[in-house]
């Protein structure tokens, strides 16, 4: 197993344990990125969320890392039911640069994602939502419609996200008239 890895694995669930610094490796050596995708498809849940959490981390200042993941990530790392990884996974969709199919895809996904347990999970998934209709326009009125409703039944920390997306949602509205 990769020392990435064996990094990852250390420490209790409950924490982030050294995805920080992993994150800051990878940054620092975009081409270890590789080896966080591929621990997110070994069966252990710790080392999965942690994988996660590090790839989103990177991909914050360098989206560009996802790109050659898009298959993989559209298709099984989006699949994984694990909250840890979803709420990780979400933002990662947001991130790809996408064809208007991969796209539908997507949003397909964190729509679905909108219908799990965990409000972390809902939550995430309402931001990627909005940061992809940002992006594309011709999506602002399906999101905001779908925050929208999920503002109203989510729970409080979903519906303070829902309304600062909605205010977003409808100032980006306003400029494309």
């Amino acid at each position: 197993m990769h020392v990435l890895l064996k990094t990852l694995c250390k420490g209790d669930r409950r924490s982030i344990g050294a995805s920080n610094r992993v994150a800051s490796i990878v940054f620092e050596k975009p081409e270890l990125i590789a080896v966080l995708f591929l621990g997110m498809e070994i069966e252990n849940p710790l080392l999965r969320m942690r994988c996660a959490d590090a790839i989103e981390k990177v991909t914050r200042k360098a989206p560009g890392l996802l790109q050659p993941y898009k298959r993989k990530i559209l298709g099984t790392l989006s699949k994984i039911e694990q909250r840890e990884v979803r709420w990780h996974v979400a933002p990662l969709l947001a991130r790809l640069s996408l064809s208007c199919i991969e796209e539908s895809s997507a949003v397909a996904l964190l729509l679905d994602y909108t219908n799990d347990r965990s409000s972390i999970v809902k939550t995430m998934a309402m931001q990627a939502l909005a940061d992809i209709a940002l992006r594309r326009p011709r999506r602002l009125a399906e999101v905001t419609q779908h925050i929208s409703e999920l503002s109203t039944i989510g729970t409080p920390a979903m519906r303070a996200r829902g309304r600062k997306l909605l205010r977003l949602l409808h100032e980006a509205g306003k400029d494309l008239r």
